[in-house]
């Protein structure tokens, strides 16, 4: 294994290996490393990681160091020296009336060569063009004819699916494309429909291959004599994509079709037979998965607001109304159980505005009868007092329920009084 970095240079085309050389540099940083060509800058696509042996071209050169600000400096000015020398490079073009389309400068980091791309249908006498921009750089100057594949790949674009150019985002090095890629692929064998931007054919037809040759292992082909559930027939449409293929059946008519899936037919060996026998019977039904219905939520079901702790009781909801219904109703200890010899529990029940008013006296009238004197308010603290303490918590839920349910009850209407203090009597 060797330790290497990936560095792509302007961004395009093929990534290169290099030598760290004991640097340990980041993806997405600059770094200048030795070429052929002198020093130059580039885009680290991929940190330090280790490849096979075989992978490596030696001699690997080292990368001499990560980039400086004083290095980006000198990229942005050659970016900017760039553009000067097209337009300057273009109009000398015009002037010698060259039959050339120039495509892309390039300027050394070191700034010691400036190179120009430019496309052409046939061979071009640019020596004198050559003369007239070494004089005004006063450098090296190289021009250099690129294809057009090449030329698609400089200038960038988007495609007929919508996205970048494949050559010009990931593909690294140009590899041939052939017509019998189409046909595997079930396209169109018109070049204006299976073509790129540059004319030649589609650089996906490469790439997308393996995939289609795996899938087409298990399609029968067009036209194929194959066995379906409903009998035999011939193949007249595959869709290698979705696994389908279009039959149609012997004695159906000639506009009946039916569409199946791949593990519903089965091609049989030799095709038709000739002499009109039966074709032997090769198709093996596979028993479909049938995919379990999920259970349908009901879109009115309140979701769950409280979340238990595992092993911790759920709280205890509050009673719906329709059971709250159905529980008897509570009564009063008076009303329930009259008292002895008195025959009051067998009279009609009050209202409550009659229990407000006559509640003093009701009780006042209580312990008369009972030969008892009506307590006063010290004696009712002292009593209080006295009395046994019980469990808090409890005590404390029975009074909660107690004051609940006899809340309105006990509550003295604001605009009125007892009979007693004055209540109920007409004002002059």
């Amino acid at each position: 294994m060797t330790e290497v970095v990936s560095i792509r240079f302007r961004d395009r085309g093929k990534s290169y290996y290099f030598d760290p050389a004991g640097l340990t540099l980041t993806t997405g940083g600059k770094a200048v490393v030795e070429t052929s060509k002198g020093l130059e800058i580039g885009t680290v696509v991929r940190g330090n990681h280790d490849v096979e042996d075989d992978q490596v071209v030696q001699p690997l050169r080292p990368v001499a160091r990560a980039a400086t600000e004083d290095d980006l400096r000198i990229e942005e000015l050659c970016r900017q020296r760039e553009k000067e020398a097209y337009g300057i490079c273009k109009q000398k073009i015009e002037d010698h009336g060259l039959e050339m389309k120039l495509v892309d400068v390039e300027c050394s980091f070191e700034g010691t060569k400036i190179i120009f791309f430019f496309s052409s249908d046939g061979r071009v006498d640019f020596r004198e063009l050559v003369k007239d921009l070494a004089g005004v750089f006063r450098t090296r100057i190289e021009l250099r004819q690129i294809g057009v594949r090449d030329e698609a790949r400089m200038l960038g674009g988007l495609g007929i699916c919508g996205r970048p150019f494949c050559c010009g985002s990931f593909i690294d090095e140009f590899k041939p494309v052939s017509t019998k890629m189409a046909k595997v692929q079930n396209l169109s064998l018109n070049p204006t429909k299976i073509s790129g931007s540059c004319g030649r054919l589609m650089c996906c037809l490469r790439y997308e291959q393996p995939a289609y040759e795996e899938l087409v292992k298990n399609v029968p082909k067009n036209g194929a004599f194959v066995e379906t559930p409903d009998g035999y027939g011939n193949v007249t449409q595959v869709n290698i994509l979705r696994q389908t293929v279009r039959v149609k059946l012997d004695g159906e008519g000639d506009d009946v079709f039916r569409q199946y899936d791949m593990d519903e037919v089965a091609a049989i060996p030799g095709g038709r037979p000739r002499d009109g026998s039966q074709p032997p019977h090769v198709l093996v039904v596979k028993p479909k998965k049938v995919a379990e219905p999920e259970p349908e939520a009901d879109p009115w079901q309140m979701p769950e607001l409280l979340i238990t702790a595992p092993g911790e009781e759920p709280a205890r909801t509050e009673a719906k109304p329709a059971e709250r219904r159905d529980r008897p109703r509570r009564t009063r200890k008076e009303n329930a159980q009259p008292a002895a010899g008195g025959g009051e529990g067998n009279k009609p029940r009050q209202s409550r505005s009659g229990r407000h008013r006559r509640g003093g006296q009701n009780r006042g009238g209580e312990e008369r009868a009972a030969g008892q004197q009506p307590k006063t308010q010290e004696q009712g603290r002292s009593a209080r007092k006295s009395r046994p303490k019980t469990d808090a918590p409890a005590a404390q839920e029975q009074s909660q329920k107690a004051r609940s349910k006899n809340y309105y009850s006990r509550r003295r209407p604001h605009n009125r009084r007892p009979k007693s203090e004055g209540g109920g009597q007409n004002r002059e």
